[in-house]
């Protein structure tokens, strides 16, 4: 049995798998909000509940917002602060006396899709997440790309390919710098992109609906957001050149990106023609989860 727990800033969630990937619980949480000590004891109740309603021992995968540094494993790049300097994965365990294996929640998003979803049978999938923030995981020949420095994937900081007059003067950025491509491509990105333009306050599902009954300056908006996404997926394409790219996080439920992404890419990348295809997530939400599970397969 596999025990997946996807920690998230706001809910922890764990589910139990069987071999063939079906779920055999699934529960969530609130996470203790800014608590290190907290957050490490409702991991381990959680795992030692399922484990005494299923009546099994199961190996524990973790997807984190972050990622692990250095030789002790300590926690860098999450938007969890808490975690942040803190050796989780030693630290838990210690606590469930077994070994844990973790991994960026992107990483797992990706492999969960990469495993048994949209891209199943793929060699190479990039599994991107477009959400509150942006970031993205590398999947080859079934396991997850992480890189000497950890940060394999992390394309959501690196700068936005060939900027054009609509996307000036750059965004400022959390991590310092300007122009980074989460500035754009998040869904707080969408909105701060229109309300520049328009002087309107609109979330991005507002926005897309608005394109969907047609007032202009959303579709606007849209296109702007499509052209960006194709440029910025157009250098993935061309270091990587993944069989599939399958898009998580809120955007990601955009319909229209998956017939637009093709044509707004193709531009940029250097081949006469674009194979890669740009999927839905088949396990929507559950693959961050089913991804920290499968860190064991």
């Amino acid at each position: 049995m596999r025990l997946g727990i996807d920690l998230g800033g706001t809910k922890i969630e764990i589910a139990a798998l069987d071999a063939q990937g079906n779920f055999l619980l699934r529960r969530r949480v609130a996470t203790p909000r800014g608590d290190y000590t907290a957050t490490l004891r409702c991991i381990r109740d959680l795992v030692l509940a399922a484990e005494s309603e299923l009546g099994r021992r199961g190996s524990v995968g973790i997807g984190i917002p972050g990622a692990e540094s250095g030789p002790e494993g300590r926690i860098k790049n999450a938007n969890s602060t808490c975690l942040i300097g803190q050796p989780l994965r030693s630290d838990l365990a210690a606590l469930l006396q077994r070994e844990i294996r973790v991994a960026n929640d992107a990483n797992c998003f990706a492999l969960s899709e990469a495993v048994d979803g949209a891209g199943q049978g793929a060699r190479v999938v990039f599994g991107v997440i477009l959400g509150t923030g942006v970031g993205g995981g590398i999947i080859i020949d079934g396991q997850p790309l992480v890189g000497i420095n950890a940060i394999a994937g992390e394309w959501g900081h690196n700068p936005l390919p060939l900027p054009q007059a609509n996307d000036l003067p750059l965004p400022a950025c959390y991590c310092g710098r300007h122009g980074c491509i989460e500035t754009f491509l998040s869904g707080p990105g969408l909105s701060a992109d229109h309300a520049r333009c328009t002087g309107q306050r609109r979330l991005p599902q507002e926005i897309v609906r608005g394109a969907e009954a047609g007032d202009t300056h959303c579709e606007a908006s849209l296109q702007r957001y499509e052209s960006r996404l194709g440029r910025a997926l157009a250098g993935v394409i061309n270091l990587l050149d993944p069989e599939v790219i399958v898009l998580g996080g809120g955007m990601s439920q955009v319909a229209r990106l998956y017939r637009h992404l093709p044509a707004a890419c193709a531009p940029y990348v250097f081949s006469e023609r674009v194979l890669t295809r740009f999927l839905p997530p088949q396990h929507g939400d559950s693959s961050g989860v089913r991804g920290a599970a499968w860190l064991w397969n």
